[in-house]
């Protein structure tokens, strides 16, 4: 009777009740379970219900809760963007439940549930990769906090952890079906085969586990945490006081073995033309500051600009009034006594702030008023690692919210990374769970390429990271210092560099197959009517 009573709780209890649970279980929680039963009230409401029912509305609003609970610290950097973001994110969500519903008037309860699934996978891989990706609430993502329990993902990527998800969630279902219906072998079959599937998968996980080497490099790389408030970045502080700060603090915790030196996003905020940094005349420290130490490269978050002449060679290029052609970088850059700078333009822009697609162009008044870019930043073609050949480190320069991409990452890899350098400035939000969620993701990168992390974040939290998904040493959200660490050169290939997101484009592909496989079924019903 109990579980009748449950089975048949009010439409909009059942809505809640899954909005609270995707929201409670998102890292970092001690509450990352309930993501296995979170989508379990609104299979059982589309369950207890009849196709006509308007299942929709009452999953959108568990969608805005969830969208809302876990990203409201972007309201601390713009209200119009966070808004619009939740809301974008929301109905974007619902589509693979419409297509859910659409399949459930034609074909059986079990099939249209799977039917979901690759909806939900196929989605989550086109918000990965089309022009206004946000793949912040990617399920997979969810797991980072039981790193030790997925290390699954070198194979599979957070795909397999939205899949995993997704599995357990309808097993789940299925016993509580079973369960009501007092079909006692059923619970046991369905019930049995969740549990056996976390447990083969932790012990698989917990067999991957790389042998935690003892580190034997005598070079050591310093991760700098400057913790200059964004919003007060030069109210508070010249441009040569924040230099001054950066090289003070380097200086502070550097030794003969230092051969790397990593400062957060746009650190070096003096913007200039690319060519022409080394004469800027605030960088200047920066350089003194190398030529002092010629053993240690320095890799930095930096603004800059790079001119074309009176041709638009890109098609982020912004005009002068002068009729001279552009573009501004938000861009990574390598610095190195008596060498060339060598410079990384970010490439994973954030949709209405760092760029803005074309179908959105007539936005762009909008988007500028609430601290969005109009033109777009300019973007490097192709991953570009930084080569240390003296400790033999080959750096990724990933840029904030590069970090949160799997397949992306791993161009990297295959271009020589031995490394991931992560720089970032998540002091925008404020000290809410953004700047922790942004950290746990990073997490998954190690695992995933079974590489060393070194991440610099302007007010935190900096870490570094090992191969295994561990977080071996942090600094904390609103210091200033610096960490230091010995890491090894990782020269490992894992099958997910290879392959990437094979399983959302397998998904993908299914996805084509049932709405094929849908439109036929249509037709057919259509034509035996007439």
């Amino acid at each position: 009777m109990a579980l009748n009573k449950w089975t048949y709780l009010h439409p909009l209890t059942l809505s809640l009740l899954s909005g609270l649970l995707l929201t409670s279980a998102w890292p970092n929680t001690a509450l990352t379970i309930g993501l296995l039963f979170a989508w379990v009230p609104l299979l059982l409401l589309a369950h207890q219900k009849d196709k006509s029912f308007p299942l929709l509305r009452y999953v959108a609003l568990s969608l805005l809760i969830w969208n809302t609970g876990t990203t409201w610290w972007l309201w601390n950097s713009t209200g119009f963007g966070a808004v619009a973001a939740i809301l974008i994110n929301t109905t974007l969500m619902c589509i693979p439940w419409w297509g859910f519903i659409k399949m459930r008037q034609h074909f059986s309860e079990s099939f249209s549930q799977w039917a979901l699934v690759v909806f939900w996978l196929t989605f989550e891989w086109v918000h990965l990769n089309w022009s206004i990706s946000w793949p912040w609430l990617t399920l997979g993502n969810g797991l980072s906090a039981f790193t030790q329990y997925i290390q699954w993902y070198e194979y599979t990527g957070v795909g397999g952890g939205s899949l995993l998800i997704w599995t357990i969630n309808l097993l789940v279902f299925r016993s509580m079906v079973s369960l009501k219906e007092a079909d006692k072998k059923s619970v046991l079959y369905f019930s049995s085969i969740a549990v056996l599937l976390i447990a083969v998968l932790a012990i698989i996980s917990l067999q991957l586990l790389p042998t935690k080497s003892i580190v034997t490099e005598k070079t050591n790389v310093v991760v700098v945490q400057p913790n200059i408030d964004p919003y007060q970045k030069f109210e508070s502080l010249t441009t040569a006081d924040q230099v001054n700060r950066l090289v003070q603090l380097s200086a502070n915790a550097i030794d003969s073995n230092t051969t790397m030196l990593i400062w957060p996003e746009t650190a070096m905020s003096a913007a200039d033309w690319q060519d022409n940094i080394k004469g800027n005349q605030y960088y200047q420290p920066i350089f003194q500051f190398l030529a002092a130490h010629p053993s240690i490269q320095l890799i930095s978050g930096i603004e800059t600009f790079k001119q074309y002449g009176t041709t638009a060679a890109t098609k982020t290029a912004r005009k002068t009034n002068d009729g001279i052609y552009y573009d501004a970088f938000n861009a990574a850059v390598s610095l190195r006594a008596n060498k060339e700078p060598v410079y990384y333009n970010k490439s994973k822009l954030v949709p209405g702030v760092e760029s803005l697609p074309s179908f959105l162009r007539f936005m762009a008044p909008v988007f500028e008023q609430f601290g969005g870019s109009t033109g777009g930043y300019g973007t490097s073609d192709t991953a570009v690692v930084f080569r240390d050949h003296i400790a033999q480190l080959y750096a990724a320069p990933i840029i904030c919210y590069e970090s949160i991409y799997g397949e992306y990452i791993t161009n990297y890899v295959k271009s020589g990374a031995t490394m991931l350098a992560i720089m970032t400035n998540d002091g925008w939000w404020g000290n809410t769970p953004g700047h922790q969620q942004h950290l746990y993701y990073a997490k998954l990168r190690a695992i995933e390429n079974r590489r060393w992390i070194a991440r610099s974040a302007n007010t935190g939290i900096s870490a570094f990271i090992n191969p295994r998904g561990e977080i071996v040493q942090s600094l904390a959200w609103d210091k200033r210092g610096a960490i230091k660490m010995a890491i090894p050169a990782e020269h490992s290939s894992t099958f997910y560099m290879r392959y990437g997101d094979l399983i959302f484009k397998i998904a993908a592909a299914l996805a084509a197959f049932f709405v094929v496989v849908y439109l036929y079924k249509k037709s057919t019903l259509a034509r035996k009517t007439n």
